[in-house]
């Protein structure tokens, strides 16, 4: 058993996705077992039981740019030390024989059997993120996956060797190879775990962020309008913000949305001041862009629009009326997506609390715009219609009927 299920053992985690490496064997021998081959780019097979992952062990050598650029040597001839060198950090980079390991995977940690020729436990108890040999430069995703890592072992450094390395990979333009799926991919999960603030600023520090996520890297030096806190800059403030998000335990959607709502506040090579006001149609074609490019979810796309497009009105929308709230739900679709209305909400809140001083405060605007919601989805549309159509009333005057009436139950509701 190798790489993570081993690194998560020894922290005293949940051992979740077994992965395994076999030494010695041939993919006739692996299928002869009952083994089902399901890797395309080097041989994996499914365990004809549990259906987990097993690797014949394998070498790697670089024949070109990006992180399919390999060519990768399987045979019996390959050692486990050989295998674990191609990993990305040594706390990955620890095995432990089948032999020993029960089948809920919960091995005894006290044993001394563990195969580990790179000091991962080490640095597991020193708590650094250290990669293993200089082959960590070959593959460029190895760059998102540390700064990941980053944000799940909150308290985890990186080891300056590294860093080094991770920056020296930007700029010889690694990271300009990288395909957009498996960016995405990545970033995804960074998003979703512990501290994702850690994985930007990592990003940030190395240089990529600038190559990948130049919108956002842009956020950095804004500062912030002057009735929140002007000492603390636009990427400051988004850093608070997806941390949040994080401890509100938000949804993948919300914290993209978090990510990006702002994007319209960077500063371009052409601003000789940042531009708050109009930065919210700005932020939406920006994002548009963004999330083009690396091709992301329909459903993480349209929310963000969504909160980019209307979140300084829905922090506004304690001073509206009851005409202009209704009129801002419908520009959110809210009466018919009142789930995703929800989801809104969230990352709006996540946007105000995403100041100092601010982090605790409540957000009226959430309950509010929720409870006028509901008043407005109470309101039984078919016999309006129904009534409407009998007078001969049709088309966009039963629509300005209904919204009225709708009008009329969010005052009724405050």
């Amino acid at each position: 058993m190798v790489g993570g299920a081993v690194r998560d053992r020894l922290l005293g985690q949940p051992v979740k996705d077994r992965d395994w490496v076999v030494v010695g064997a041939t993919p006739e021998q692996m299928e002869a077992l009952g083994f089902l081959p399901v890797g395309r780019d080097f041989p994996v097979f499914l365990h004809p039981t549990t259906k987990e992952e097993y690797a014949l062990a394998r070498t790697e050598r670089k024949t070109a740019r990006g992180y399919r650029g390999f060519a990768v040597h399987a045979a019996p001839d390959v050692t486990l030390e050989q295998d674990l060198a191609r990993r990305d950090l040594t706390i990955n980079a620890i095995a432990i024989g089948a032999h020993l390991v029960p089948h809920d995977g919960v091995f005894d940690v006290a044993l001394d059997a563990l195969v580990d020729p790179y000091q991962g436990q080490r640095d597991l108890a020193n708590k650094v993120l250290r990669h293993v040999t200089d082959a960590f430069r070959e593959d460029p995703v190895r760059i998102l996956r540390l700064a990941r890592f980053s944000a799940r072992f909150t308290d985890f450094q990186v080891a300056p060797q590294t860093l080094h390395l991770m920056r020296d990979m930007v700029r010889h333009g690694e990271v300009d190879h990288l395909v957009a799926e498996r960016v995405w991919q990545e970033l995804a999960r960074g998003l979703m775990e512990k501290q994702p603030s850690r994985m930007f600023e990592l990003l940030r520090e190395c240089g990529a962020l600038e190559r990948l996520l130049p919108e956002v890297d842009r956020l950095w030096g804004v500062p912030q309008r002057a009735d929140y806190h002007p000492e603390i800059d636009t990427g400051v403030h988004l850093m608070m913000v997806l941390d949040i998000a994080a401890q509100m335990q938000a949804p993948l959607s919300v914290r993209l949305a978090c990510l990006m709502h702002d994007l319209g506040k960077g500063r371009t090579p052409k601003d000789i001041l940042p531009r708050h006001i109009g930065h919210e149609q700005r932020s939406l074609s920006l994002l548009r862009d963004l999330c083009e490019r690396l091709r992301v979810p329909t459903d993480c796309r349209e929310l963000a629009e969504v909160v980019a497009r209307e979140h300084s009105n829905i922090h506004r929308s304690t001073d509206l009326n009851p005409a202009a709230v209704m009129r801002l739900l419908e520009r959110c679709d809210a009466v018919r997506q009142p789930q995703r209305f929800g989801l809104v909400l969230l990352a709006c809140e996540c946007d105000a609390r995403g100041r100092l001083g601010k982090e605790q405060e409540p957000y009226p605007q959430r309950q509010r715009l929720s409870k006028c919601l509901d008043a407005a989805l109470s309101v039984v549309t078919e016999q309006i219609a129904r009534e409407a159509q009998c007078r001969g009333v049709t088309g966009p005057e039963i629509g300005a009927l209904i919204h009225a009436a709708r009008v009329r139950a969010v005052e009724a509701s405050e």
